[in-house]
């Protein structure tokens, strides 16, 4: 395993690095990455960036927000929160969902330090009920990239007023605000430590469990290819935002493996266009299915038959093909 120092604090370019390391360094079985933004948004490949965020507000206070390759829902960052990032392509399709063994680390740091964490539901961990962190993954070419989001000190007045968390969610959860389910993990530890302390163990924590581990130092033409992916992908607004989809039919379901929003261009019952958003994970890019229904009649039996075509779990994991059938249509 190799693990790389990154001291950028720019989310962009974090995200191109992720993807550099993710897409191009086939060579290294695995990689090991933690990284701070300064405050931003992130969010999932599948969302739609404008129904997450509040955009006046995150404009107002210049928050950036930036499009994340994996899927899952948005997550704010700032300079009090830790991400890290395990790439490997020692993980088959099969085992691609295991987010539980990649929140090992995590959870084996805190319990150094006197604090019981442990993973819950389909992507959290928790400390006495309270969430503090989430996780997400992408997979590529045999290899998945699993990253997650800790709040170790982060304002949490600011993250509740910089998302717009959607009221199905929260109710969905049985509780009243954004603000009641989290903690940040600062909180909880019997000894004070900064974000920079946290960061240092968690990395010997993965030196302890990976005693090979070495560092791999990015050359200067590699800084340079991620800075101009940075610059020319992620950090742009087609990349972020797109372009809003023309819609005669809209449907928002929410099932326990994730949300699934659709907007439909219908005319006379053929699907002429669909696009598909939500918080959901998946190994493969959900353009596929909306180029699938093209030309679908728009109702349920004959989308469902469609689907069956093809293995719907590689695109909405956790959910069955009539789970997202009825998301589509009625």
């Amino acid at each position: 395993m190799k693990y790389i120092v990154n001291n950028s604090n720019d989310p962009a370019f974090n995200i191109a690095l992720e993807a550099y390391a993710f897409r191009e360094l086939m060579d290294e079985d695995e990689i090991f990455i933690l990284w701070i933004n300064e405050p931003a948004i992130i969010i999932g490949r599948h969302q739609n960036a404008i129904e997450e965020i509040n955009k006046e507000y995150t404009d107002e206070h210049g928050i950036k927000v930036v499009r994340r390759l994996s899927g899952g829902g948005a997550v704010y960052h700032d300079l009090n929160n830790l991400n890290y990032t395990i790439i490997s392509s020692k993980s088959g399709e099969e085992g691609a969902f295991d987010f539980k063994k990649f929140s090992a680390p995590v959870i084996e740091t805190l319990a150094d330090m006197g604090v019981k964490a442990e993973f819950t539901g389909r992507n959290d961990l928790e400390i006495n009920g309270k969430k503090f962190g989430g996780n997400a993954q992408a997979y590529y070419k045999g290899r998945m990239m699993h990253h997650g989001a800790l709040l170790f000190d982060v304002d949490l007045s600011v993250l509740a007023s910089a998302l717009k968390v959607s009221k199905d969610k929260i109710e969905s959860k049985g509780i009243k605000s954004v603000r009641a389910r989290v903690t940040n993990i600062l909180s909880e530890l019997p000894k004070k430590i900064t974000v920079t302390e946290f960061k240092d163990a968690l990395l010997e924590q993965m030196k302890k469990t990976h005693p090979d581990m070495t560092e791999y130092v990015l050359s200067d033409e590699e800084l340079a290819h991620i800075k101009k992916s940075a610059e020319e992908t992620f950090g742009t607004w087609d990349w972020t935002y797109g372009k809003a989809p023309e819609y005669t039919i809209s449907r928002n379901v929410r099932y326990p493996a994730g949300k699934i929003t659709t907007y439909a261009n219908v005319d006379k019952s053929i699907i002429k266009s669909i696009k598909i958003y939500g918080d959901f994970f998946g190994i493969k890019d959900v353009s596929e299915i909306e180029e699938l229904l093209v030309g679908v009649p728009y109702e349920y039996p004959a989308v469902l038959e469609k689907l069956k075509t093809i293995d719907t779990t590689a695109y909405f994991s956790r959910m069955t093909v009539e789970e997202v059938a009825k998301a589509i249509v009625a």
